[in-house]
């Protein structure tokens, strides 16, 4: 039998800024690209910074997060191409139910989403939140494929100063959608709680955390000054020394880097599997 050939699109959305998600998908598609039988393409497309977008000849699309205002760039050169993307790959799965093609949203992609699709507020948060926190399965979120093999709460890397609340279930539900995880139930803050990760469809998926965070990103931006001295004013000097023992914990985010991202390619690649 043909080897499978996996072709990946990376929409990288952070218009030029430094940082350690490109790094992180490029090593997750590269492990994966290392299991016995798999072949894996991979081609990156500055979407903001140079206006670049894929075509609809990959077989799964993994779109970044980013800086900036999740509303402010409405109606862009870059989002109307991006969008027009999106539009097209939904209306390809509907035509080719046998041969969809599997979208992974993170942060500042998820947040635009749902925003162009009209599945809930995006607003800005009271104040940024960053470091490694517990993620909270809503009921369809304990039986989601992507997160197979983990606990609930599970860990993962948090790093937003915007949200989506509010989501319209009934827009949601006729999407073919579900909400997978929601904030932290905190009954002594009168804020509202924001979805954490949804499955929009059977193939289209976003998480605001970031899947694709490993300790070496982390420990990074941990041990910066800026990044400390702002977990240590939100959450203490004691949460900020547990938040560093936790990135070395296999259970913690170790676990869902070798988890969500890894399960959405298999997904990939069982799809593209019946095409050969």
């Amino acid at each position: 039998m043909e080897m499978p050939v996996l072709r990946v699109a990376i929409l990288d959305l952070y218009n030029g800024e430094a940082n350690q998600g490109m790094r992180c998908i490029r090593q997750l598609l590269a492990e994966f690209g290392e299991r016995p039988g798999i072949a894996i393409e991979s081609m990156e497309f500055d979407v903001r910074g140079k206006h670049e977008i894929a075509d609809l000849s990959f077989d799964a699309y993994i779109s970044t997060g980013g800086p900036g205002s999740p509303i402010d760039t409405e109606g862009s050169d870059w989002e109307t191409k991006y969008f027009g993307l999106m539009d097209d790959i939904r209306s390809h799965n509907v035509a080719c139910p046998e041969q969809k093609k599997p979208v992974f949203l993170i942060c500042h992609s998820f947040q635009i989403y749902c925003r162009y699709y009209g599945i809930g507020k995006v607003s800005k948060r009271k104040s940024i939140s960053f470091g490694v926190m517990p993620i909270h399965c809503a009921t369809a979120g304990i039986t989601e494929r992507y997160f197979s093999g983990m606990d609930d709460p599970f860990w993962a890397v948090d790093s937003r100063e915007w949200q989506v609340t509010q989501p319209d279930m009934k827009r949601i539900r006729e999407m073919g959608g579900d909400i997978l995880c929601i904030e932290k139930y905190r009954p002594h803050v009168r804020l509202e709680r924001c979805v954490m990760a949804m499955r929009f469809d059977d193939v289209i998926f976003g998480t605001q955390f970031h899947p694709e965070a490993d300790p070496v990103g982390m420990m990074y931006y941990l041990k910066t000054d800026e990044k400390k001295q702002q977990v240590i004013e939100q959450h203490g000097e004691e949460k900020y020394n547990i938040m560093i023992d936790h990135l070395d914990d296999p259970d913690k985010i170790v676990l869902t880097y070798n988890t969500i991202i890894p399960h959405f390619l298999e997904h990939a690649l069982s799809i593209q599997r019946k095409t050969i």
